[in-house]
């Protein structure tokens, strides 16, 4: 979870300590980031279309 939470955030949707926990501001960066970019996993869960956009 540190992972995807330092991927969030050098996109500009994490702010939060890097605690590998996937939190109320985990769950809200990840659902921003697929409307962002109109994914389709459904919201603020890390599906595989939005890892595959996240760390490709």
């Amino acid at each position: 979870m540190e992972k995807l939470q330092r991927l969030l955030a050098a996109q500009g949707l994490y702010e939060g300590r890097f605690n590998g926990k996937f939190d109320w501001r985990v769950e809200n960066a990840v659902s921003t980031f697929q409307y962002d970019n109109e994914i389709d996993d459904e919201w603020g869960v890390y599906g595989p279309a939005t890892r595959r956009a996240l760390e490709g």
